[in-house]
């Protein structure tokens, strides 16, 4: 199986949630958040195993993120470097910046 083929599932709790990729063999790759009420999602953590890194799962952690915000109309906090970084990347995106 393909990194691409992996699935993207969003898990959510009372205080925010991920995104996560389950990479076989109890591996995950995720991007957690953390939310109160209707605010923003404040992305605190990415995380890829080494085993995996280069891929660019990460990256579709974060397509998810935007598409999602996109589609629901929230904005992003990214605390997390790594979505900081993708933001800096992606000057389309700055509409959803918290």
């Amino acid at each position: 199986m393909s990194d691409a083929s992996h699935e993207i599932q969003r898990e959510e709790g009372p205080g925010g949630g991920r995104y996560v990729i389950r990479l076989g063999g109890g591996a995950e790759a995720e991007l957690s958040y953390q939310r109160c009420g209707d605010g923003p999602f404040v992305v605190t953590h990415t995380g890829v195993p080494p085993a995996f890194e280069g891929r660019g799962i990460a990256a579709r952690l974060v397509d998810a993120l935007i598409a999602d915000a996109r589609a629901e109309g929230f904005k992003i906090t990214p605390l997390c470097s790594y979505v900081a970084t993708q933001f800096r990347r992606h000057p389309g995106w700055q509409d959803l910046r918290a």
